[in-house]
């Protein structure tokens, strides 16, 4: 069983960047709460908190495999199920979505990154951002250029949720981790 902190561990290893680590830890914060949402509680928070922190653990010093090389660490570690869920959170891949954790890291990973970039124009940062900001920046194809937009509808329907509802659900799991993730006041 891969633990919490030897996952971290990994992820350091291959992550040296203060700002992906942020997205990674962010991520794993939001899946955290996705187990408890989306999925099956307590049971599930594990897998969907390693998902959620390990899916571009490769990115950093691999880009151009990303996320061959984390998803063959998983497999190795006896985790198929995270791996198939990192697998499918690369869209260029073209995998299914199988399970309530594929669907939720797709629904998750971009709209925390896009979550992020609006709290981190914010003075107060996450304190008062509601969803109506962040669907207004979204519109705004200028903003965050390069978060999938695409994928972050396409995850809060996959999840059969308005993408409203999503927003909130996000801005909400992170709010308690604001500074520890970087979006705290500035």
């Amino acid at each position: 069983m891969l633990t919490r902190d030897e996952a971290w561990a990994h992820l350091c290893s291959w992550t040296e960047t203060e700002a992906l680590r942020n997205h990674a830890r962010a991520v794993e914060v939001v899946m955290r709460a996705a187990a408890h949402r989306y999925g099956n509680g307590a049971v599930d928070e594990h897998a969907f908190g390693l998902a959620g922190m390990l899916h571009d653990a490769d990115y950093e010093k691999w880009p151009e495999e990303h996320p061959k090389r984390i998803v063959a660490w998983l497999d190795e570690r006896g985790l198929p199920e995270v791996a198939h869920a990192v697998s499918a959170h690369y869209t260029k891949w073209g995998v299914s979505y199988d399970t309530l954790l594929d669907k939720a890291l797709l629904a998750c990973d971009e709209l925390t990154g896009f979550v992020g970039a609006c709290a981190r124009v914010r003075p107060d940062g996450l304190a008062s951002l509601e969803n109506k900001s962040v669907v207004k920046k979204l519109k705004d194809k200028g903003f965050a250029a390069k978060v999938e937009r695409g994928e972050v509808s396409a995850g809060a329907e996959m999840l059969g949720v308005p993408l409203e509802d999503h927003i909130t659900f996000v801005i909400e799991a992170l709010r308690p981790f604001a500074d520890e993730v970087g979006l705290g006041k500035r």
